[in-house]
């Protein structure tokens, strides 16, 4: 599933390439991955353009001139690509996944005046764009139910601790991935940001000492920004909003390096199952907190 600086990529390419384009048709293959009625499409869709672009945790908030936005979650398998003119009988020349568009997977298509179409692909149907007036989407359920922001300058290390508490008595890796305790964090970023603040995945949050944890909140910061500064990891299906993949993967220390010296101490790195999840870990370097320290 995309994370927040995949999201986070795609936001910011979208922003330099659709803001201020006029909409003129969309169309969709199934109400699953647009639950929008033609009515509200009619009104506040068409005809209109994107003056910004937002994200919130692993959410995209595409906000129209109509006052409505287009609320996007990609989910496991979503992309959002956008392609010019002159680009739509080939695949783009920095593909690696993905080749001519639409293809199988296109759920919408959102073509512009100016020229150019917003594809979004999603295999597994799992994604959607939801048309919302904008005034409300911070009301949505599931949006008032997000932890922090981890790269905003209210992510304190005090917040953090906080957020924590919440799930003291779960694995570290759990309160991570729980998107109420911190908005973004999946999967790729839990298991290097606690390979690097030398955190055992199990370890419980109550046991995990005060000073690991700053150290912890630290790696969050820095492993997001430079993931995003890297274009994100392309793990198997994203690609940012020009369909090209993003390089961070070339740089993670465990995720997807079972079997291979850890790059710290040489040691193998193991993957196990830690909150329903493929975790990967070094148990020489990291240690695992179960009881207070000592």
């Amino acid at each position: 599933m995309p994370e927040l600086p995949e999201v986070e990529t795609v936001r910011a390419g979208l922003s330099r390439l659709i803001i201020d384009k006029n909409i003129i048709s969309v169309d969709f293959d199934t109400p699953k991955s647009f639950p929008n009625t033609q009515a509200d499409v009619d009104t506040f869709l068409l005809n209109t353009h994107f003056t910004s672009i937002r994200r919130r945790g692993k959410v995209l908030m595409l906000d129209l001139s109509s006052g409505y936005s287009l609320m996007i979650h990609l989910k496991m398998t979503g992309q959002l690509v956008y392609r010019g003119v002159e680009s739509f009988g080939a695949g783009h020349p920095n593909d690696s996944l993905i080749g001519a568009l639409p293809d199988k997977s296109t759920r919408v298509t959102i073509k512009f005046a100016q020229d150019g179409i917003l594809f979004f692909n999603d295999q597994r149907k799992f994604g959607w764009m939801r048309l919302l007036p904008t005034t409300i989407i911070s009301k949505e359920p599931f949006m008032m139910k997000l932890g922090p922001e981890p790269l905003e300058d209210s992510f304190t290390f005090a917040r953090f601790v906080a957020q924590l508490k919440k799930r003291q008595n779960t694995t570290i890796k759990a309160a991570l991935l729980d998107q109420t305790v911190l908005a973004g964090v999946g999967n790729i970023y839990a298991d290097e940001s606690l390979f690097a603040a030398k955190i055992h995945p199990q370890s419980i949050v109550k046991f995990v000492p005060r000073a690991k944890l700053k150290l912890l909140h630290s790696a969050i910061k820095e492993i997001l920004l430079f993931s995003i500064e890297k274009g994100g990891s392309t793990d198997r299906n994203y690609v940012d909003a020009e369909g090209k993949r993003g390089s961070y993967i070339d740089f993670a220390k465990v995720f997807r390096k079972e079997n291979m010296p850890c790059p710290v101490c040489g040691h193998e790195i193991i993957k196990i199952r830690v909150a329903g999840r493929g975790t990967h870990v070094c148990t020489h370097c990291q240690k695992l907190y179960k009881e207070t320290a000592k």
